[in-house]
């Protein structure tokens, strides 16, 4: 089950996430409907930009608790000094990719960014909880 991570800075617009993803999609040479599940910090869970740009590429979105995103980091390869300040994690996108991808996830494409969005994928046994915001 592969899962896409997304992070952005406030207000960040659907189409700059979106632009970012089909980047990041053509990098791995997968399609949107290869993806199960978007996933995002827990308290970027109704930023306006992600829940369109999940609802445009009809995907169910989830936001991840700080403490899950936490857990994971350890295996994020890129590292944002402004996100490990504000989150601390080194990447919203990788983080949240690996934990929603469920156990045993690995990246399969690191972070992506653009000027206001990041994202990156994450294959995993896709045994993220439903009930964490999904």
């Amino acid at each position: 089950m592969i899962a896409l991570g997304i992070g952005c800075r406030r207000d960040a617009s659907a189409d700059a996430i979106e632009a970012v993803v089909a980047r990041a999609l053509r990098a791995a040479s997968l399609v949107s409907s290869d993806i199960a599940v978007i996933a995002t910090a827990a308290d970027k869970r109704d930023e306006a930009g992600i829940v369109e740009a999940a609802k445009r590429l009809r995907r169910p979105l989830v936001g991840v608790a700080a403490a899950e995103l936490a857990a994971v980091a350890d295996r994020a390869v890129t590292y944002s000094d402004l996100v490990h300040r504000l989150k601390g994690v080194p990447s919203i996108a990788e983080t949240a990719a690996l934990v929603a991808a469920g156990r045993h996830a690995r990246l399969i494409l690191p972070r992506m960014a653009n000027a206001s969005a990041t994202c990156a994928l994450a294959e995993g046994d896709g045994a993220f909880p439903a009930e964490n915001g999904g």
